[in-house]
């Protein structure tokens, strides 16, 4: 019997075999629905703590709800990985994040249950309303709209927008709260502390659970009991908790916490609220990396650990020596090195501390650094905030994210020219993320913006000496991006030098072509030109985007009629763009070949696969110069 309960997650191949699952053997499902996401994880890495933190919610979920029918939107898609072994990618899971494999998120077109492709946070909510109020206009009443929000993106401003507009559309929509203290780093804000409160308010909650199945009885008889008492249940509340119900001032009837880890008990509770029409919201208790120990005690590091022992928990590092350090943490040592001989800088970032390594400045000035919440848009007008009284702002988003406040760029702080620093990490092709994460479009959408200088490194010293140039006076807006990981500079620590805004740089003579590039991509090209060698081949570092180095340009026209560019962003409007504007601006002619993101969007590899698959590796590159 032992044996055969160990094969009950191979007999699912959706969400239909699920539902023939008796109920008492669910907490066996979810034990083995648990031991594949860590089997797969420990060996093909991904984001582990989310998905083991929602497995029961997402058996529970699945049997109760008839998806693809009924919209299951996963807010950030961290959470989503039992959701794809219960729908039909069990054999390929394994293929997790990998070149031309499953997606880490979810997504539209890798399958019919994949109800909308969520990589960013704070969206769900908006999304499932959107389907709620479709499902209404089609005449589809009984068709339901759940999004399961973590509560770190609940401190997005987008979640709130949608929870505000969702309580006036009374919509059949519901919101879950995965309530598990945790985004990536721990949360924070006034979200976190109100969640808090009213989790360990257990009188009350005890109190509401025991009057709710009692009701229950009682509804059998004289139907409406239950309706009667949520009309008095805000004045029990507000009496005592001593304060109101966020979600319910909003329009929402709000149910829990309840343990998101009782599969039985959630089936019942899923059940009831089924049947409930409108707006609600459920909020579940649960443990982010729930059933590995590791990952529940360091729930920051387990997030996405990378390979790791199953059996000991120890993550697998590959030691090389004499490795270069992240591009990351050689911003966290030099903001903090900068920070103690400028007292007006300050750090600023969205829930990302670990990730961008301003936690390294934060343990030594923490009244200096400041974790806003998954906020980008307050991020950046907060800085700019700070700006405008005279302190220097070092605002770390990674290029993806940096997307979602366009605006507050243009308005808050170039149209006003203040001397905010983006520090736009993950620039370029990210690898395994895929195309929700990749930081193509910085480049292009900031060019465009007045009072911006746009900066990107070629290597550490390059980060460290524009880093310095940034925080100097009346610099004005200063974007410098650079990509995930290592860089290629063992000796890192370089004494600091101001560079001259808008100058680039000659690295390697050359007669017959040229290879103009920006930022960290061109140690691409250096190690292209060192293996072709029966082409003369020069390389310029143009270090800026904006202002362009217009005497550099020049020089490489008037001495070179095949010219090639090489950017990790977007060819559309980037600096392939911006030479070809040159070249038409003052006359000139010139074949040029520009190598970058092309115009679609990339699917998730290593960053090497889709340097290759875009055409701009070392590889590329030399059959580039080959072939021009």
């Amino acid at each position: 019997m032992a044996e055969k309960e160990k094969n009950i997650l191979n007999t699912i191949d959706s969400p239909d075999d699920l539902k023939k699952i008796p109920e008492d053997d669910l907490i066996q499902l979810c034990k083995e629905l648990r031991e594949k996401i860590i089997d797969e994880c420990s060996e093909h890495p991904g984001h582990f703590g989310a998905g083991l933190g929602v497995v029961e919610l997402t058996v529970a979920l699945h049997y109760v709800f008839d998806a693809p029918y009924d919209n299951i939107v996963w807010d950030v898609g961290h959470q989503a990985y039992p959701h794809k072994i219960l729908t039909g990618r069990r054999e390929n899971f394994c293929t997790n994040r990998q070149y031309k494999g499953l997606s880490g998120f979810p997504k539209r077109t890798e399958s019919k249950y994949d109800a909308f492709g969520t990589g960013h946070s704070s969206t769900s909510i908006s999304a499932a309303l959107g389907m709620a109020v479709a499902a209404k206009l089609n005449g589809e009443e009984d068709r339901q709209s759940i999004a399961i929000i973590g509560d770190g993106a609940m401190t997005g401003g987008l979640a709130f927008e949608g929870l505000n507009n969702a309580g006036i559309n009374n919509a059949n929509l519901l919101v879950i709260l995965n309530d598990n203290n945790m985004a990536i780093d721990p949360n924070v804000g006034g979200m976190n502390e109100y969640l808090l409160d009213i989790t360990t308010s257990k009188t009350y909650n005890k109190l509401k659970e025991d009057i709710w199945h009692i009701l229950g009885r009682i509804n059998k008889i004289s139907p409406g009991a239950r309706n009667f008492i949520q009309k008095i249940d805000n004045s029990v509340k507000s009496l005592m908790l001593r304060q109101s119900n966020l979600f319910e001032a909003l329009g929402f009837r709000y149910f829990g916490p309840v343990d998101g880890h009782d599969v039985n008990h959630l089936i019942k509770v899923l059940r009831d609220l089924k049947d409930i029409k409108g707006p609600k919201l459920l909020h579940c208790i649960t443990v982010k990396g729930k059933g590995f120990k590791q990952a529940e005690i360091d729930q920051t590091t387990w997030h996405a650990p990378g390979k790791f022992n199953k059996e000991t928990g120890e993550i697998i590092k590959e030691s090389k020596p004499n490795t270069p350090p992240k591009f990351q943490d050689v911003f966290g040592h030099t903001i903090l090195e900068l920070a103690h001989t400028n007292p007006k800088i300050v750090g600023i970032t969205p829930a990302m501390p670990s990730g961008c390594s301003l936690n390294i400045m934060m343990k030594e000035m923490p009244e200096r650094c400041f974790d806003v919440g998954i906020a980008e848009q307050h991020a950046v007008t907060f800085s700019a905030g700070l700006a405008a009284q005279g302190h220097v702002p070092f605002c770390n988003i990674y290029s993806s994210f940096m997307q979602r406040a366009f605006d507050q760029v243009i308005h808050d702080v170039a149209l006003q020219k203040l001397n905010v620093v983006f520090c736009l990490d993950r620039g370029g092709l990210v690898g395994a993320d895929g195309a929700t994460h990749h930081g193509a479009f910085d480049l292009a959408s900031f060019r465009c913006i007045p009072n911006m200088t746009i900066a990107s490194p070629l290597n550490e010293e390059e980060l460290r000496n524009m880093m310095y140039t940034a925080q100097l006076p009346d610099q004005g807006p200063f974007s410098i991006r650079y990509p995930r990981g290592n860089g290629t500079m063992v000796e890192w620590h370089t004494p600091f030098k101001e560079l001259t805004i808008g100058k680039g740089r000659c690295l390697i003579e050359g007669n017959d072509i040229a290879i103009v590039s920006i930022g960290a991509i061109g140690n691409e090209a250096l190690k292209a030109i060192q293996k072709t060698t029966d082409r003369s081949v020069a390389f310029y570092d143009m270090r800026f985007l904006k202002p362009l180095d217009e005497e550099l340009l020049h020089g490489v026209f008037r001495k070179f009629k095949k010219i090639i560019t090489l950017e990790d962003g977007t060819i559309v409007g980037g600096l392939g763009s911006a030479v070809l504007e040159f070249m038409a601006d003052h006359g000139y002619s010139a074949k040029i070949v520009r190598l970058g993101i092309p115009d679609h969007f990339v699917e998730h590899g290593s960053q090497q696969q889709l340097y290759h698959e875009c055409g701009y590796d070392c590889e590329s590159i030399c059959q580039t110069i080959c072939s021009i």
